[in-house]
């Protein structure tokens, strides 16, 4: 049996021909229905005039109404290119489109003929690389790779940090105002310009914001007693000492440098510390009556001394020490001097599955749950929450998240005392909850104002010193409308808004916040994962985080991927695979930024090369088929 060519021929000409109809009124539903959804934000741009990113945007809009799997599927079957990477230039996709199924259909049709749409097909993508050096500023090296960093509070005095980040790759600063203060923040603002000027980078700075932060309330602290702990081998010979800090009352200048920030801080009396010598010895007794001492090791400044314990103590407060010569821990009256008062540790909150847990108002301080002696509950557990009155805005059956999604509850019932909440999401270990641990309604309606009073405060600062405004918790383009009002008032309406995407809400409502903003406002979006994986959960993350970028690159409107990026390498300085393979994904992303940490100068350098890497093998979506060297 033979096949014949001209019937072939026949059918494939009716299936181009059918897919011509098809996609032609496909783009005339498009432009109607991106019309209608337009109109009600005409008063947002001058004169009227959409700009072509809001025109792009509504086309896109109208376009995902479909369901264009199968359309998809036939175009792939008769070579022809894809909708799916139409994200950038909707019109221009589907002209294109278009123009072939009539050239292979009418053998009159003349290519010249073809009436393009206003902007081509690289318009998109060009305006959206002009928006994003815009925001960021020019592109380091030869990549064009831009990496938000999150400051440390050593930055205010660390000049060299600040250099070795802008050299590695740093093209944006972030600041987050819920951490340190306006004294803080002017001296890493100080030391970023003068580095800028001095190896001749550019580095935009972004003033985070903070929002309403929900957290958890203070912990009741246990006994004054702080455990010393040596580090042994295997066969439990202490291979380092226990090191510690003591301090004057008052040091003159920040303690923690060269990597000590983490080690517990003692402070010591003038007296002493005039008589403190590198090999000198301070005997005390600890709390079990051991007998013990702290060795001096160096002066890190004129005010800190480091020191450590060659033995495993438990330390109290207010302790007795004896000042003894170097050479020798038994001279007969020695001076003896008492070091300061520190607080004991927060007690232990740890609950299970079905645990009940108590959400109190934040001036009720937390404790454990009591048992009987038969192990029978007497008192749940309970945390104070830093919103005030959040119980009359909660419903029962309503989803509470506590530290990140840690810890997943539901409200069982509403109390005089609180919020009775039962835990239903854990590990199996348990969590142990902590103090300032950020707490998540994500189906409650909590009516705050966009800005919080400190956010009007930390904006009068960042309107004279910062690049661009990082918006937390954004939800509506009314609160967008609030902030650029806000703006306003202090003369800086030409200062561009990230709007940070957090919450399930801010989801729902991020084509109406960009079509309502980008006619009169620069603007930039984060997507905040964390907060974002909370919310949705990690599976719908994602498939949203996917959306969000197709959203933001209809608009032109760059994108900064954000969440615990490299986070391994960052803090501990561990190669995460999976980290990598997330830092990979980033690349369709404008920017990605890295949180802080001790090892953030690594984090930055495998960051680059990652992304330099993958950005020779795709861009955004759009596979360019570099040759593989196999």
């Amino acid at each position: 049996m033979t096949c014949d060519p001209l019937l072939n021929n026949d059918i494939y000409d009716d299936t181009l021909r059918q897919l011509l109809l098809e996609i032609t009124a496909l783009r005339e539903d498009i432009t109607s229905h991106a019309s209608l959804r337009l109109e009600q934000y005409q008063t947002y741009y001058r004169a009227g005039v959409f700009n072509k990113s809001a025109l792009n945007l509504a086309h896109y809009l109208a376009l995902r109404q479909f369901d264009l799997r199968h359309l998809q599927d036939r175009l792939a079957q008769a070579g022809l290119s894809s909708l799916g990477r139409s994200e950038a230039s909707v019109l221009s996709t589907l002209d294109a489109v278009i123009g072939l199924l009539k050239r292979a259909t009418d053998k009159e049709y003349c290519l010249d003929d073809k009436n393009p749409s206003e902007s081509g097909f690289n318009r998109g993508l060009q305006l959206l690389e002009q928006h994003s050096i815009e925001l960021f500023g020019p592109f380091h090296h030869s990549s064009k790779v831009h990496v938000m960093v999150t400051l440390a509070t050593e930055a205010a005095w660390d000049y060299e940090l600040i250099l070795a980040l802008l050299d590695k790759g740093m093209t944006c600063a972030r600041i987050n105002c819920a951490h340190d203060n306006a004294l803080i923040w002017r001296s890493m603002i100080r030391n970023i310009r003068r580095a800028e000027t001095e190896i001749g980078k550019i580095c935009r700075i972004l003033m985070d914001l903070a929002g309403h932060k929900i957290r958890t309330g203070a912990i009741a602290l246990g006994l004054p007693v702080h455990h010393l702990k040596v580090n042994k081998d295997v066969r439990g010979t202490v291979i380092a000492s226990a090191p510690l800090l003591l301090l004057t009352d008052q040091p003159t200048q920040p303690p923690g440098l060269n990597g000590n920030a983490a080690l517990f801080r003692v402070s010591i009396p003038d007296a002493l510390h005039r008589r403190l010598a590198p090999a000198a010895r301070l005997g005390f007794i600890d709390a079990r009556g051991k007998q013990r001492y702290f060795l001096i090791e160096q002066a890190l400044s004129a005010d800190v001394w480091l020191a450590s314990c060659p033995q495993s103590c438990y330390l109290e407060s207010a302790c007795e020490v004896a000042l003894l010569p170097a050479e020798a821990t038994d001279e007969a009256n020695p001076e003896r001097f008492k070091l300061g008062e520190f607080d004991g540790d927060p007690l232990t909150i740890r609950v299970f599955k079905n645990d009940l847990l108590l959400l109190t108002e934040n001036d009720v301080i937390g404790r454990p749950a009591e048992y009987d002696s038969n192990h029978k509950l007497i008192r749940p557990a309970h945390i104070g929450c830093t919103l005030s009155a959040f119980s009359s805005k909660l419903k029962v059956g309503q989803p509470v998240w506590i530290d990140d999604g840690k810890l997943g509850a539901v409200v069982e019932a509403l109390t005089e005392q609180g919020a009775l909440l039962r835990v239903n999401q854990v590990r199996s270990s348990g969590v142990r909850i902590q103090s300032d641990k950020g707490i998540n309604f994500p189906d409650t309606e909590l009516g705050l104002s966009p800005l919080s009073e400190k956010d009007l405060l930390d904006l009068d600062f960042a309107c004279t010193h910062a690049d661009l405004i990082g918006f937390s918790f954004v939800e509506t383009l009314a609160d967008m409308n609030f902030l650029m009002a806000e703006l306003a008032q202090r003369n800086a309406t030409e200062l561009p808004i990230i709007a940070k995407i957090e919450t399930n809400l801010a989801v729902k409502n991020l084509p109406d916040i960009i079509l309502g903003t980008i006619g009169r406002h620069s603007l930039g979006i984060m997507i905040a994962r964390g907060d974002l994986a909370v919310e949705l959960g990690s599976a719908r993350l994602a498939e949203i985080q996917e959306e969000l970028l197709w959203l933001c690159e209809a608009a032109h409107v760059p994108v900064i991927w954000a969440t615990q990026v490299l986070e391994s390498i960052a803090k501990k300085g561990v190669r995460s695979r999976p980290e990598f393979t997330d830092a990979a994904m980033a690349v369709r992303a404008e920017c990605v930024m890295l949180n802080k940490g001790p090892y953030i100068l690594d984090a930055i350098e495998a960051l680059v090369n990652v992304m330099i890497r993958m950005q020779e093998h795709q861009r955004k979506k759009f596979s360019r088929l570099r040759a593989l060297h196999w």
